[in-house]
């Protein structure tokens, strides 16, 4: 007999749908392919072994929005694994725009950019194998967050799997072996959860599967060192404009007992920004009341930054930085 579960179909990457999605060009190695056409070899080293490295973005009233640090954190991440971007930061910059003008994008569109390591003679993880440079793929759709979660939030379930320490699989890298954060969210559902809670190899608060994960405790901002987790863009985000707005915001170890009587709690990614966290474990968080009041003012300055930091489209005539 099957179990009932209880958990929705809602997350944080929840978008509204949008039909135009069926119709999108994929940027494939410079090439654009209509989507169901998009394909590359089963011998792909991210297929074989996840190995790769990829970057999330938004585009916002025709700009990337916070593109540097992205790129920044995309070569910090192709640099730790010893793979060789085959384009340069302007290159890439010059795809993305190539690909959100093939799509007629403008706003509210999400772009993957990935980075295999490439295509392999034979299945192994052996990079030597590798036939041919790097696979550069770049995927955009028409992509808004679902506002309902935005409003209504999500619930979390800890996790019994650990988010690795650097030596292990440093979570500061955006790879495509992902599979322990698949597990965590899996174990979440199982639960009823919307998405995982992940602890650090010591106990402590972590990050969540898929976002970074933030309390309020009697005014102050907290989020986890950073050791443990994806050294998230909007995670950086907001701890500035806590900090500008005259908030304590707070890089520190911290226990799911500090989580259980937050007043708040908020997770946040490049995709959905700020979203309220509603229950933790099944324990009600504050008040009850989604979003919070400082949540809500966060929200605010995120979404005014957002719209005002975004990058315009470089002189691409000039040097690679």
């Amino acid at each position: 007999m099957t179990r009932a579960r209880t958990s929705s179909d809602r997350g944080t990457h929840q978008a509204l749908p949008d039909p135009r999605n069926e119709s999108v060009l994929v940027w494939i190695d410079g090439r654009l392919v209509p989507r169901h056409e998009a394909k590359v070899s089963v011998f792909d080293s991210a297929f074989l072994v996840g190995d790769g490295v990829w970057e999330g973005l938004r585009l916002v009233n025709g700009r990337f929005a916070h593109l540097e640090r992205h790129l920044d954190r995309l070569f910090q991440g192709a640099a730790a694994i010893g793979l060789k971007i085959p384009l340069t930061r302007n290159e890439l910059q010059a795809a993305l725009q190539e690909t959100a003008s093939a799509n007629g994008m403008h706003d509210g569109c999400h772009l993957r950019l990935m980075i295999s390591r490439g295509t392999k003679k034979t299945p192994s993880q052996d990079p030597r194998l590798v036939v041919g440079g790097p696979t550069v793929v770049i995927i955009a759709e028409h992509k808004r967050a679902d506002p309902q979660v935005t409003s209504t939030g999500v619930r979390l379930a800890t996790s019994a799997t650990r988010r690795p320490p650097p030596d292990t699989l440093d979570p500061k890298l955006n790879c495509h072996s992902k599979l322990h954060e698949v597990i965590a969210l899996v174990q979440a559902l199982e639960a009823g959860a919307d998405e995982a809670l992940m602890l650090d190899p010591r106990g402590f608060v972590a990050t969540c599967n898929a976002t970074n994960f933030f309390v309020v405790r009697r005014g102050e901002v907290w989020t986890s060192t950073g050791q443990y987790c994806m050294n998230g863009i909007t995670r950086a985000l907001v701890l500035e404009i806590a900090r500008d707005l005259g908030m304590a915001a707070r890089e520190r170890d911290f226990s799911l007992t500090e989580v259980y009587d937050a007043d708040e709690a908020f997770v946040t990614g490049t995709f959905g920004g700020l979203t309220p966290v509603t229950e933790v474990d099944g324990r009600l968080i504050g008040s009850g009341t989604v979003p919070g009041p400082v949540t809500v003012r966060l929200q605010a300055h995120y979404q005014q930054l957002l719209e005002a930091q975004g990058e315009p489209p470089a002189d691409l005539s000039g040097e690679a930085k």
